[in-house]
């Protein structure tokens, strides 16, 4: 079976003065092989968590995962991670950053480098390969860190707030460059964000996650991520359901952060 599964995951951390926090609870959807869903929700609603499981950095409460029909159990180069911050080596310099997986696996440069080299060159970074990353900006960094991802050829691509620390113009610019990479690799890809456009705008498939305990509170289907492929993510956000769409979840998130907030004063 091709794809991501996900079934009645549950996650609840163990406190050391005895109590503990339910952070996801029966948490269960299918992902087919090549789609792109974005997450979003309230802070604290599990988003982060839910990923780290996916990756194999937890071990659910609860529950399992299953990706092309074996179970996840730990870390493994068939899901690949990019974080908030690019995460990169930064005594390497950017193409020895993105062959790094390669390397480590072993594999003579004859195999990997026209590969790394290709990368390099879909990202635009094949005229700085030879620069150190801290040379490069933040939208540079992150463009290392996906083909870094890539080089490693995963069949799932979690992406944890990887746009959330650039300005308005270079995150814009990444965004389309997710896009194009989604289409051109074929990569099943779950990206975690707080922002609801670009959510609307990276996700075919969109989850909101309720507050904790986390669970799935909606899910749409939408034709933004498949129209941006190709038109100015500017025209895109023109389209009159993406207005509507829009200012339903932001409706949505902003009556579960309400109740957070009333939970918080009950509490006091």
């Amino acid at each position: 079976m091709s794809g991501l599964t996900i079934e009645n995951l549950s996650m609840r951390f163990d406190l050391p003065n005895g109590t503990s926090v339910q952070a996801l609870k029966d948490v269960s959807l299918d992902l087919k092989s090549g789609e792109l869903m974005s997450v979003l929700g309230p802070s604290g609603c599990g988003k982060t968590t839910l990923l780290n499981i996916v990756a194999g950095f937890l071990a659910p409460t609860s529950g399992k995962i299953e990706l092309n029909g074996h179970r996840v159990t730990g870390p493994d180069r068939e899901r690949g991670m990019v974080f908030q911050q690019g995460a990169l080596f930064e005594w390497m310099n950017v193409r020895e950053n993105v062959s790094f997986g390669p390397r480590m696996a072993g594999r003579r440069e004859r195999d990997w480098g026209s590969n790394v080299d290709h990368l390099l060159d879909v990202v635009g970074l094949r005229d700085f390969k030879e620069k150190a990353v801290y040379e490069l900006s933040g939208g540079m960094q992150q463009r290392v860190a996906l083909a870094r991802c890539l080089a490693n050829d995963p069949d799932v691509i979690l992406m944890d707030e990887p746009l959330g620390a650039l300005d308005a113009l270079t995150r814009e610019k990444m965004q389309s460059l997710v896009l194009k990479l989604w289409k051109e690799t074929g990569k099943t890809i779950v990206l975690i964000t707080h922002s609801v456009e670009e959510a609307l705008l990276l996700g075919e498939r969109l989850l909101v996650m309720a507050p904790r305990p986390g669970r799935i509170h909606k899910e749409y289907r939408l034709p933004f991520a498949d129209l941006g492929v190709d038109s100015d993510l500017r025209e895109v956000k023109k389209h009159p359901e993406f207005g509507q769409r829009r200012e339903e979840i932001l409706s949505m998130i902003w009556d579960m952060e309400e109740e957070i907030m009333g939970r918080s004063e009950d509490a006091a």
